[in-house]
């Protein structure tokens, strides 16, 4: 295991619906079951914005820790959407934040009305790759499909995180929490899906 901050202040953010919060549940308990100590802090913004929702989770040997990441302090971020991470990226982040985003764009009502214009996602991740050295980019949601269900991109997202080794506990704490929240086909598809984002990520790792 490599050095890691204590507190490691997380952030899990996307639009709502995606499945983010639960995510980011998942990811306090299975700290939580690694022996850690975990704050979770929910910000939830205006819907016209898309409805962004942004789970801070500070995960410590020792300390118990405020729920909000102070900003410019965010260790790691988990994005399902391009645009939503950019902007958090920029308001959390520093050169030293690690990233693993979905590239797929969530469209905001106002883009689908043709009222917005939707930045080229390509020129997100572009921008993202600019503002810190390690950028885990997935086409998430076709990882999700693959294991038979795109609603399961949260959980490929949480496996993503979980393979990157940007965590001080492995992905056995994970599949733990999954299976004890889930049963049956759920529990099957979310356990696939998780792999699927931890092979991804190793992937990636692996041609850094």
């Amino acid at each position: 295991m490599g050095h890691f901050h204590d507190p490691l202040n997380v952030i899990v953010t996307g639009v709502g619906g995606q499945g983010n919060v639960l995510a980011s549940q998942v990811l306090a308990a299975a700290a939580v079951e690694a022996g850690y100590r975990v704050s979770v802090g929910e910000t939830f913004g205006a819907s016209q914005r898309g409805g962004s929702v942004m789970s801070h989770v500070r995960i410590s040997r020792e300390k118990t820790c405020g729920p909000l990441i102070p900003r410019g302090h965010a260790h790691l971020i988990v994005g399902f959407e391009p645009l939503e991470t950019l902007r958090i990226l920029m308001d959390y982040g520093s050169p030293g934040t690690a990233v693993v985003m979905n590239d797929r764009p969530n469209y905001p009502i106002g883009c689908l009305l043709g009222e917005e214009k939707y930045p080229d996602p390509a020129s997100l991740v572009e921008a993202v790759n600019k503002l810190v050295s390690d950028n885990y980019v997935l086409s998430a949601t076709d990882l999700a499909k693959e294991a038979g269900n795109p609603m399961a991109t949260n959980m490929v997202l949480t496996g993503a995180l979980s393979g990157s080794g940007l965590l001080p506990f492995d992905g056995s704490f994970f599949t733990g929490v999954i299976s004890a929240l889930f049963a049956g086909e759920v529990r099957d598809l979310n356990l696939r899906a998780f792999e699927k984002g931890a092979a991804a990520v190793s992937e990636l790792a692996g041609t850094k």
